[in-house]
């Protein structure tokens, strides 16, 4: 069956009505972010004042599937060397001069429980973000270990805490959760099921997203991190293409869209060829290289007829920007989602 976009469902209480609940956990993203906050706030103070000792670690690893989102954060700032280890175990010269930072929202993973177990018994200091008495906090326990208790599991909420336990102690750049729960909590009011069609930015960003193939651009680390997950969860949300890279890697895909013809008829049988629509994600980013390649990919774009959405921020931090953008991403591919009907 054909599948298309009917906008009028994203102002229809009953359309609205069948997506509540996962509109309302996007609502809540602030919210499960002071959440952990407050549950891991005695466990972050003792961890940073109670450490083995006052030295700095010769290293940071992070463990685990989630490890990517530290180094997006802190590779830019860290003052000593920082290793991301998605992978299983753990890099072979990792040893009691280092400091292991795990997240762990679930805590079943077990590729990540044997990691916290190898860093345990090499004797280097371990931090664990995640839930008490889970697989992976069984896994932590040790002399030189920390768990920060989770509770809501959930993603992001999870890093904030790591964050703010490694600006506590230098190792990182000012990561407030109070600053990341108020972006979140003034994406939700802008993209609220209950604002307009003509006032709601994720609303409109879903019909520009209807019957393109979203190619996704983020300038800096933080933002190129959003665009990835946007583009992934665009894909799962519509079923459709939608792909994130680098600009050297996008510019081919722009430039290859064959010119828009006036003449065309958008209904005639055969004439729904999906064409590219490029979206920037801009978080403020301010660098030489990043201006000049958002500027190759605009030229690109306008030359070819793609049309071309922004996603901003005003946030203070650098995880606050990454998890506006992201928030205000995945409203869009809801709504992109509430929107397709199958005729």
């Amino acid at each position: 069956m054909a599948t298309w976009f009917d906008e009028s469902r994203l102002d229809d209480e009953r359309a609205l009505e069948s997506a509540d609940a996962r509109l309302r956990a996007l609502a809540e993203s602030g919210a499960r972010v002071r959440r952990e906050a407050t549950e891991a706030s005695a466990a972050v103070i003792l961890a940073s004042a109670d450490g083995p000792d006052e030295t700095r670690p010769r290293a940071i690893v992070a463990a685990g599937p989630d490890s990517r989102l530290l180094r997006a954060v802190l590779e830019p700032w860290c003052p000593v060397p920082f290793v991301a280890w998605p992978g299983p175990g753990l890099p072979g010269w990792a040893g009691a001069l280092d400091l292991v930072v795990v997240l762990a929202p679930d805590g079943a993973d077990r590729g990540t429980a044997g990691a916290v177990a190898e860093a345990v018994r090499r004797g280097c200091r371990v931090v664990v973000a995640c839930p008490d008495g889970s697989l992976v906090a069984q896994h932590a326990e040790g002399r030189w270990s920390t768990i920060l208790p989770i509770v809501t599991r959930d993603q992001l909420a999870t890093a904030v805490v790591a964050l703010e336990y490694l600006e506590q102690v230098g190792l990182g750049p000012r990561a407030d959760h109070a600053d990341v729960a108020d972006a979140l909590d003034r994406v939700a009011m802008s993209c609220s099921p209950n604002r307009d069609l003509a006032v709601n930015p994720a609303k409109m960003l879903a019909i520009a997203l209807a019957d393109t193939i979203p190619v996704v651009w983020g300038g800096s680390v933080l933002a190129a991190r959003a665009a990835r997950r946007v583009a992934e969860t665009i894909r799962r949300a519509s079923g459709q293409s939608a792909i994130a890279g680098d600009a050297e890697h996008l510019l081919p895909l722009l430039e290859a869209a064959r010119p828009r013809d006036v003449f065309d008829d958008p209904f005639a049988e055969g004439a729904a060829e999906l064409r590219p629509m490029l979206l920037v994600f801009d978080d403020g980013a301010d660098d030489p290289v990043v201006r000049e390649d958002v500027g190759r990919l605009r030229a690109a774009a306008v030359s070819h007829g793609v049309r071309v959405e922004t996603v901003t921020t005003e946030a203070d931090t650098e995880i606050a920007r990454y998890a506006s953008l992201v928030l205000n991403g995945r409203y869009a591919a809801e709504y992109l989602r509430l929107g397709l009907v199958e005729d």
